[in-house]
């Protein structure tokens, strides 16, 4: 009874549509048959009528329980399962019975692995490039503490984006994420725009940050080295979480996404259903251009003072 006050206390602006359709169904019943997560269901995304009734889906790899306990986060918390090594390629024909022409890979966080789960990380994307030659990829991946080793293996594996969300401004940061820091998520973005490959980051608005952090958190990213942001209202996604200070209208998203643009990202995705992984095929576009040149990560000491 509880959620369904809520929901009739959100904003017009908020409303979503039901999920529905062949599309929808085609995917639900393929991740379900591959046994495999998607964020859009574990993370009680907001966007999953409309991804799933186009035919797209966010996969989340390494089971669907994380070992960090995030205060704004739908996913479940805990002891996860023993990594599942046939999952790239179940994950990979998945994407080739769909036809998918960009696909986005995330995980939970891994913690309990020695490699915090790079190398499954770094299977998966080889497996789906090679059954799905044609089909490019954005890696959303977990901090990895920042491990410039750990973050190379993904590097090598050639995403054509890798996106590292930020979540939140700087002061809020402690507040919501477990484990994760401010500065840890910039080095990570940093290393992934020294590789060449193009980086991505995404924060939620309406946890009670003002305007100027969230105009510093845009050029901390810039100075990262980020490319693309999004930006999208946080919605609690139960009562045990970390509750909406306030609702953004989405004239604000829109001035924010101006701003963004005028500052210099390459793309701006800023309204109020927006997530981190929404429309993500728009940003995969000039695919040569952006493509990683892996003689230069592979001589690359990307732990070097160009990541501090």
């Amino acid at each position: 009874m509880s959620t369904s006050k809520n929901r009739k206390r959100l904003p017009e602006w908020l409303k979503m549509k039901m999920p529905m359709g062949y599309k929808y169904s085609r995917v639900k019943n393929l991740s379900q048959k591959y046994k495999l997560h998607t964020i859009c269901s574990s993370g009680n995304c907001p966007n999953i009528g409309e991804c799933w009734s186009n035919g797209t889906a966010t996969f989340m790899i390494l089971g669907d329980v994380c070992t960090r306990n995030c205060k704004f986060c739908g996913v479940k918390s805990g002891k996860p399962e023993p990594v599942d090594m046939e999952e790239p390629l179940r994950l990979a024909e998945s994407i080739r019975i769909l036809e998918l022409d960009h696909c986005v890979i995330t995980s939970v966080d891994r913690d309990d692995l020695p490699d915090k789960g790079a190398g499954i990380w770094a299977e998966t994307i080889f497996t789906i490039k090679k059954v799905n030659p044609h089909t490019s990829i954005e890696a959303l991946i977990p901090d990895f503490n920042a491990d410039s080793g750990l973050l190379k293996m993904v590097i090598d594996a050639e995403p054509e984006i890798i996106s590292h969300n930020l979540e939140t401004v700087k002061r809020l940061t402690p507040l919501i994420r477990s484990r994760a820091r401010y500065e840890t998520s910039l080095r990570v973005i940093n290393i992934i725009s020294s590789s060449g490959i193009r980086p991505k980051s995404g924060i939620m608005l309406g946890l009670g940050e003002t305007r100027e952090e969230i105009l510093q958190t845009m050029d901390d990213l810039l100075n990262a080295g980020c490319e693309i942001m999004t930006i999208g209202q946080y919605l609690a996604p139960g009562k045990n979480h970390m509750p909406v200070v306030s609702y953004i209208k989405p004239d604000i998203f829109e001035e924010y996404e101006k701003i963004g643009l005028e500052k210099g990202f390459k793309f701006v995705e800023s309204s109020p259903l927006v997530r981190s992984s929404y429309r993500a095929h728009k940003h995969a576009g000039e695919k040569e251009k952006y493509k990683i040149k892996t003689k230069y990560v592979k001589n690359s000491n990307l732990s070097g003072s160009r990541v501090h």
